[in-house]
């Protein structure tokens, strides 16, 4: 079955319902990859896609959280496509506070995505460039039981909701977080960081795809891309259907979720 079909000569790509495609002119190899990776993103109205760029030893940043930046230019457009793809960007206070990223696209032409900052205690204060460089409206996520006012300008807008306790650290339960953004029309959602965050999430089995990028590099130390519950034996690892993208010097594995 098509489902992207138009019968106008001038239109070049043809999607069908199972992920395949065809093109009715040459494409390059690296504008073939691309499709590859991306279309699939395309065919699902409902998505949480999280991402992570590591070393080879799993590592996102060192002891002193150093990252700028472990992957290399062609991950970064990488990412930025991803931004223009979603309808938001979720990140954790801790990823805010080390980093102070603007989550917004540059590096690719594309609209940006709502920025959602999950900050149940209300760490963070109005100097991040999120709260203050009015480039994209801005969620801020807030415990029920923190009544203090949330840091931000007049693009800022405040999320209450419970926290989760001992089962989510303390945090939010990721699935809250996923349906109350799909409440305010938010359906594709990019679960960047940091390694917390994105771990909490695919604990909680939040995610449908997970895009990790590894980097021919050995930090040695630091805090890891990912870490889950403790796991006896290794019937019990997760070990999703994958897909491998050169990207650069990188490799990036493409993680299909959905049946674990």
């Amino acid at each position: 079955m098509r489902v992207h079909h138009d019968p106008n000569p001038g239109v070049w790509l043809q999607v069908y319902a199972s992920g395949a495609w065809e093109a009715a002119r040459a494409t390059t190899p690296a504008a073939r990859d691309l499709l590859e990776l991306l279309l699939p993103l395309q065919l699902r109205a409902d998505l949480v896609i999280g991402q992570a760029g590591q070393s080879l030893d799993g590592r996102i940043a060192t002891p002193r959280g150093d990252s700028h930046y472990i992957t290399g230019p062609a991950d970064i457009r990488r990412l930025h496509r991803l931004r223009a793809l979603v309808d938001a960007v979720v990140v954790g206070a801790g990823t805010v506070a080390a980093d102070d990223p603007r989550l917004t696209v540059r590096e690719v032409e594309g609209p940006h995505p709502v920025r959602v900052i999950l900050d149940p205690n209300g760490r963070l204060g109005p100097d991040r460039r999120v709260f203050r460089d009015g480039a994209a409206p801005t969620l801020v996520v807030r415990g029920e039981e923190n009544g203090g006012a949330a840091a931000g300008g007049t693009d800022c807008e405040v999320l209450r909701l419970p926290c989760g306790g001992a089962a989510h650290h303390g945090g939010f339960a990721p699935a809250d977080v996923v349906r109350a953004l799909r409440e305010r029309g938010y359906r594709r959602l990019l679960i960047e960081g940091g390694g917390t965050t994105v771990s909490r999430f695919l604990q909680a089995g939040a995610l449908d795809r997970l895009h990790v990028t590894v980097a021919p590099m050995v930090i040695g130390s630091g805090p890891p891309a990912i870490a889950l519950d403790p796991i006896a034996a290794l019937d019990d690892a997760l070990r999703p259907r994958s897909r491998v993208f050169p990207l650069g010097d990188d490799i990036l594995f493409d993680l299909d979720l959905r049946e674990n």
